[in-house]
């Protein structure tokens, strides 16, 4: 039987469309977080229409979690509908999208049950989300109902229940849960620069909140928010609190300039300490407002 600390998942560049490495010398913030693995971070929240609530949900883009928001009618009950909206999985205009979404939830499975107190949030879910794939997507569906209980600040940690029952045993290959699940169990999911706000196709604040974890060379990367025809609106460096060989959380304020509301992109890399090209590119549609 295998288990979540000593299983590691091979990851994948995700590369987007875009301009090349930038030539001009950004301006450095302060990181503001302690070191340490992956733990929430809370972003200021996206406006959202009268009569809704927004909820963030943990899908694909090839081998990795981003974060992507859903707008759900207006409830106090957010822990479920995360979760149900984490079910219900991509829809197939994201799908068909670049970068395309994906999920590792079986179709039909059902949110039972969902406890939360003392920081540990209990889910039942059916039988079914045991149901086929191999060992990597097992991991992954943990990985994604994990990371949408913890996204707020009443959970830390998770434990799961099939049908009703405490699950110490996860799906025919053997994955053991005899503790609460915690994110930095999934954190070979990660990109090496995880924004986990704004999500992908979020309307931005102006000024733009972004926060997450990088373990990246140096613990500094480059941040650039691109305008409906791919042109730079403004590109900052960022210093995480810890990097080279461990995870470092980031939070920072950038403000930028449009004319008009428009779709945009966010972009997240680092630049090679040996020939200065691009690596750990990460990209995803945003909504720009003046």
């Amino acid at each position: 039987m295998r288990r979540l600390a000593t299983w590691c998942l091979v990851l994948f560049t995700i590369v987007a469309c875009g301009k090349g490495a930038p030539t001009s010398t950004p301006s450095t913030p302060a990181a503001t977080a302690s070191s340490g693995p992956p733990v929430p971070v809370t972003a200021t929240p996206t406006p959202t229409p009268a009569g809704t609530t927004a909820v963030k949900i943990y899908l694909f883009v090839g081998e990795r979690l981003v974060p992507v928001q859903r707008e759900v009618p207006y409830t106090l009950a957010v822990g479920r509908a995360a979760i149900e909206q984490t079910i219900a999985g991509p829809s197939p205009a994201e799908r068909s999208a670049f970068p395309g979404l994906s999920t590792n939830i079986p179709a039909g499975t059902l949110l039972l049950g969902l406890e939360i107190g003392d920081g540990l949030a209990t889910v039942d879910l059916s039988r079914n989300f045991e149901s086929g794939g191999g060992s990597a997507s097992m991991f992954a569906r943990l990985a994604q109902v994990v990371f949408a209980l913890t996204q707020f600040p009443t959970v830390d940690r998770v434990a799961f229940e099939l049908d009703g029952l405490p699950v110490t045993v996860f799906s025919g290959e053997g994955i053991v849960l005899d503790r609460p699940s915690v994110r930095a169990d999934f954190e070979s999911f990660l990109p090496a620069i995880f924004v986990d706000g704004p999500a992908y196709g979020a309307t931005l604040d102006n000024p733009v909140r972004i926060t997450g974890v990088a373990n990246v060379f140096e613990a500094t990367f480059l941040v650039e928010i691109r305008d409906a025809l791919g042109q730079t609106l403004v590109q900052r460096q960022v210093m995480a609190s810890c990097g080279t060989g461990c995870w470092g959380t980031f939070d920072v304020t950038i403000p930028y300039s449009v004319g008009s509301v428009q779709q945009g992109s966010l972009h997240v890399y680092d630049l090679s300490p040996r020939d200065g090209s691009i690596e750990n590119l990460s990209s995803y549609p945003v909504l720009l407002v003046p």
